[in-house]
């Protein structure tokens, strides 16, 4: 009998990265969101099918099993709505974005070059989704697309109007992300804040276009976090060195200790 004093040590289980958590559960929303939609459309494809008493001849009929498919994000799990036919004729829902048996997604790096010569703005949503996900995506229509859009301007619009006055927000992190986009004359960004309040819990509070990262646009973001109830300063603001936003959180919240962000600092030094 072989004896050691060798004692094997278990791994500590690595903790889920929050932001990634947070990613993939917006990703599996946005996926039941998408299928809803096709769903929604093939119903409405055959809505014109009618038993005698004027009932409809297809209808929903609960979902298909639960699956797992693996995404850059990690493992989204996926509910595909089923239909049952009245008539004789069957009635059978296909997904197009999440077709039968498929278990991994395809890669999204054949859609980037495409996104990036032709921009979303041309509104050929269905070439964008052919790259994306395959021929079988085209299909996906206009009017599905639309409908999702609305959705997603609709959730945005209600996010924005959250109260804020239930917490007491201690420290506000904020920092402008460019894109290659252009207004006429000036340079187009997001205007990111988050907070977090005493119980160090963090928070995405606004996200706000904005043109550069000028003085009168931070202030439209700062006044718009205040008529939504962060009305008590904030004891400390960290941010990089855009004097657009210290001039406008000076005004606002008077109260406010400003820090510079190290991370960008010494990215600066660096540079």
């Amino acid at each position: 009998m072989k004896k050691d004093t060798v004692v094997e040590l278990r791994r500590p289980a690595q903790g889920q990265d929050l932001l990634s958590t947070m990613l993939r559960e917006g990703a599996q929303r946005l996926v039941a969101q998408a299928v809803e939609a096709e769903f929604a459309d093939f119903l409405a494809r055959v809505s014109g099918e009618r038993l005698a008493d004027g009932r409809a001849a297809v209808v929903r009929n609960g979902f298909q099993p639960e699956r797992e498919i693996l995404t850059g994000l990690g493992s989204v799990s996926v509910r595909v709505p089923k239909a049952r036919s009245r008539v004789e004729a069957p009635a059978v829902f296909r997904s197009a974005l999440v077709p039968p048996y498929v278990r991994r997604a395809k890669s999204v790096e054949a859609v980037l070059p495409w996104l990036y010569l032709h921009g979303v703005s041309s509104g050929n949503m269905q070439e964008a989704l052919a790259a994306l996900l395959g021929p079988e995506a085209a299909g996906l229509s206009a009017s599905a697309v639309a409908r999702l859009k609305g959705c997603w301007m609709e959730e945005y619009r209600l996010w924005r109007r959250a109260k804020l006055g239930r917490d007491r927000w201690v420290y506000l992190w904020v920092d402008g992300i460019y894109s290659g986009l252009r207004a006429e004359d000036a340079r187009l960004c997001a205007l990111v804040v988050i907070g977090v309040n005493e119980r160090g819990q963090k928070k995405l509070l606004a996200l706000e276009d904005g043109v550069r990262e000028s003085k009168q646009s931070w202030r439209e973001v700062l006044l718009e976090l205040k008529g939504r109830g962060l009305t008590i300063p904030p004891r400390l603001a960290v941010g990089d060195g855009a004097l657009g936003f210290w001039a406008a959180v000076a005004e606002i919240y008077t109260e406010t200790r400003p820090q510079r962000c190290w991370v960008h600092k010494t990215a600066n030094v660096l540079n």
